[in-house]
């Protein structure tokens, strides 16, 4: 039984997000630094989770980190869940959208502004809405 207010079976989940979607949303994936299509983006707006839309981020707590994927030093309140990774030899904090439980990336304490934490987040995750 599933925490998250959205579930749906991996393959519903495979028709309704894209390959590269899926891939990082259901499969913890992450796409190559400097490539994803929000890292040098900063219109007016919000950024929603691409598998069920509910709202992430405002685009006022986007920064430019230069680690090569989209920085915020923080999220909507309510709109994320934080889980430990112990992946890949590392201990990293996951965040996953708390209403479908898609992976968005992660989040570190080492952000610039007075919040001190920097959400790395991949593109393929979230759709931008304008304002």
């Amino acid at each position: 039984m599933s925490n998250y207010n959205i579930t749906k079976s991996e393959d519903e989940w495979r028709k309704e997000l894209t390959e590269e979607q899926y891939r990082i949303l259901r499969k913890k994936g992450t796409e190559m630094p400097h490539t994803g299509k929000y890292n040098l983006h900063f219109e007016n707006g919000a950024y929603a989770c691409a598998a069920c839309l509910q709202q992430l981020f405002e685009s006022d707590s986007k920064f430019e980190s230069n680690c090569g994927w989209p920085s915020f030093d923080e999220a909507i309140p309510g709109s994320v869940t934080n889980i430990l990774d112990k992946s890949h030899g590392m201990i990293r904090t996951e965040v996953v959208c708390s209403n479908c439980g898609g992976h968005l990336g992660h989040v570190f304490n080492d952000g610039p502004t007075e919040t001190g934490t920097r959400f790395c987040i991949n593109s393929a995750s979230v759709e931008f809405k304008n304002e």
